[in-house]
């Protein structure tokens, strides 16, 4: 049952979000060949100030 976890940056659609879920499922089951039904794809969404690159916050970017 493989379980993919994707952290990104909030201010995504739920469509966008919808989209992410279905393609990343189907990229699982086409390369590891695990059934469609035991794929969990978990989606975290972080605001930019809890995410930082290069010692500098995305939100003071």
């Amino acid at each position: 049952m493989p379980i993919v976890n994707v952290k990104l940056l909030e201010g995504r659609s739920d469509e966008q979000l919808k989209n992410l879920v279905t393609e990343v499922t189907n990229a699982v089951e086409k390369t590891t060949g695990a059934n469609k039904e035991a794929i969990q794809i978990v989606i975290e969404e972080m605001k930019a100030s809890h995410y930082g690159v290069a010692g500098v916050r995305k939100s003071d970017q």
